[in-house]
């Protein structure tokens, strides 16, 4: 899974509602796509081991470290403590190798990346939101570190803060769709389902077939009391992304929607 769609899966997962994320957070594919902290043909071979055989990386990763792996060994090492269900652990090496590596500030701030993930997975927003903030410190021109840095903040209620980083995500690149229906999810809980709708018709704008963007809307239907209408956007999600986290929410919601408010 690529950093983007591990961000965008947990952020459905916390946008949609906490319960959601606690139940299923903790599932969700790892590690995020790695930045070129090191190089070489070990390194390559550490990070293809993590899509597949986790453990495995771990025992290579820790047999190099011994022989003079370096950062390289540490990151593979850190990573693979995430994909094994140990995100603290992996978030606490990612944190150490970003902030003494003498790396190039990117490969730094994509290191603090990733432990936003880690320590969103391992329910501390706190920490994932301050690695944000160090994140954007090396690179504050990268519109996804303010998304991240969003999805933190929205983790902890504090929606309007998420807002303000998604609008400045968007200062910068305005084609992102994720960032409109993150910023819709966030007017939602604020109860602002007009400036929610507005930001999920421009996502739909840029991306007709986005399932995220369905997703998010047939929430905002179920709010205004449009319960068919929720159920044929929850439909679509289903259909265009079958077998992931929004097709998982989207089912939720279709199930629940005839007992009440749900996915909040």
């Amino acid at each position: 899974m690529t950093r983007c769609s591990a961000k965008a899966a947990v952020a459905l997962l916390l946008l949609a509602g906490p319960a959601a994320a606690q139940s299923d957070a903790g599932k969700l594919p790892v590690p995020p796509q790695s930045p070129r902290i090191a190089e070489g043909e070990d390194y390559e071979h550490c990070l293809a081991l993590l899509r597949n055989d986790p453990g495995g990386a771990n025992a290579w990763a820790d047999a190099w470290a011994a022989t003079g792996g370096g950062e390289g060994a540490l990151h593979c090492q850190a990573l693979a403590q995430i994909a094994l269900g140990n995100p603290q652990t992996g978030a606490e090496m990612l944190d150490k190798i970003a902030a003494t590596s003498g790396a190039a500030a990117p490969a730094r701030a994509s290191l603090y990346g990733q432990a936003v993930q880690a320590w969103l997975m391992a329910d501390d927003p706190a920490r994932a939101f301050g690695d944000a903030t160090l994140a954007l410190a090396l690179s504050p021109d990268d519109p996804g570190f303010f998304i991240d840095r969003s999805v933190a903040a929205a983790t902890m209620d504090r929606y309007l803060d998420a807002i303000d980083d998604l609008d400045r995500a968007l200062g910068l690149d305005p084609k992102r769709a994720d960032a409109l229906v993150l910023r819709a999810a966030a007017w939602r809980h604020e109860g602002r389902l007009d400036r929610a709708r507005e930001d999920i018709d421009h996502a739909f704008a840029l991306d007709p077939t986005n399932p995220d963007a369905f997703l998010e809307r047939g929430l905002v239907r179920r709010d205004e009391g449009d319960r068919e209408g929720a159920r044929d956007d929850w439909r679509h999600a289903i259909a265009l992304a079958p077998g992931t986290a929004t097709a998982d929410l989207a089912g939720q919601n279709m199930g629940s929607l005839d007992a009440g408010p749900a996915g909040r």
